[in-house]
């Protein structure tokens, strides 16, 4: 049977200006209408984003962090929460109905990596040190931290939440059980690093993007690597699905976002892109598809700028 994709050619991308220097992270709220993004600038923002609106887009700043803010998270309960992690060696939660910083918490190191559990009650940080800390969100208290002897990098739950992944740079995926975090699995994925990952919204799989240019996608319950996806020639710094599950986009140095299919593993359709990318993710609703990247203009600064595709062209 012959696949019919979305029509993604006949759409468009919209783009936001706002941060002072590049974006690193880019993420929506649980139900699709607010979008954070976090920078180099020592600022996240966090844009309203209606998908049929054409009008002006409003943004707050989030100000308080002294170093980057290298990656955020929205809490998956709560779509006025956001949790940002940074090099300033903190994690703070924000209330973005206000702007201001709700909790703080000072950890060991420089914060790189961040993730929730799909309940909202923890939240993981990795930080360059390779030290793991998994937080109650209630007090912002540490409930585990273990230092890494090798490089730890993206890290996730399931989406049940009994599971705990990490990926690392020998080009594995350790999966612990959760939350007595014993070594439940270590997938011998890639040939190089492991970089990022993600989970597909029904919780039947996930992905993993690798420095050898791959994509592996793996059954949750088999843990087998069911296919890859061999799109990209340069090092796969993020990915991340769509609402639906139907589709997984990637990103790189290579001057394009692929979206495949996931069942296939057919590239479908490519963004253009004139930088490396950094952050990749769709808005858990609809088919819009937020993407950040090392984009300057033309005196070689830094434009600040994401973008998002899927909005109908206006022409």
């Amino acid at each position: 049977m012959e696949e019919k994709p979305v029509e993604f050619k006949n759409l468009c991308s919209r783009e936001y200006f706002g941060h002072k220097r590049k974006v690193h992270s880019v993420a929506w709220n649980c139900i699709g209408t607010k979008l954070a993004s976090g920078s180099i600038d020592h600022t996240a923002r966090v844009w309203n984003i209606d998908p049929h609106s054409h009008g002006k887009v409003k943004d707050i700043e989030l100000k308080g962090h002294t170093d980057c803010v290298d990656q955020l998270c929205w809490d998956p309960k709560q779509p006025d929460i956001v949790a940002t992690c940074s090099g300033d060696k903190t994690v703070r939660l924000w209330d973005t109905r206000s702007g201001k910083c709700a909790q703080s918490v000072e950890l060991s190191g420089e914060n790189i990596n961040i993730a929730y559990k799909h309940d909202g009650t923890n939240i993981a940080v990795g930080n360059r040190d390779d030290e793991l800390t998994i937080l109650d969100v209630r007090k912002l208290k540490t409930v585990y931290k273990n230092k890494f002897s090798y490089e730890i990098n993206e890290i996730a739950w399931s989406k049940s939440g009994d599971l705990f992944f990490i990926t690392t740079g020998n080009g594995t995926i350790e999966v612990f059980d959760y939350p007595s975090l014993k070594l439940h699995h270590n997938l011998f994925a890639h040939t190089a690093g492991c970089y990022c990952i993600s989970i597909d919204p029904s919780g039947r799989y996930f992905a993993v993007g690798s420095a050898d240019s791959l994509v592996s996608l793996w059954d949750v319950k088999e843990m087998l690597c069911i296919r890859t996806f061999t799109k990209m020639e340069w090092p796969v710094r993020t990915l991340g699905f769509n609402h639906t599950g139907e589709f997984i986009a990637s990103a790189s140095e290579d001057p394009f976002v692929d979206i495949a299919n996931v069942e296939t593993g057919r590239s479908i359709y490519q963004i253009q892109t004139k930088a490396p990318m950094n952050s990749v993710e769709w808005n858990p609703k609809y088919n819009l598809l937020a993407y950040a990247g090392d984009d300057k203009n033309k005196y070689q600064n830094d434009e600040g700028v994401f973008r998002v595709f899927g909005f109908e062209s206006t022409s």
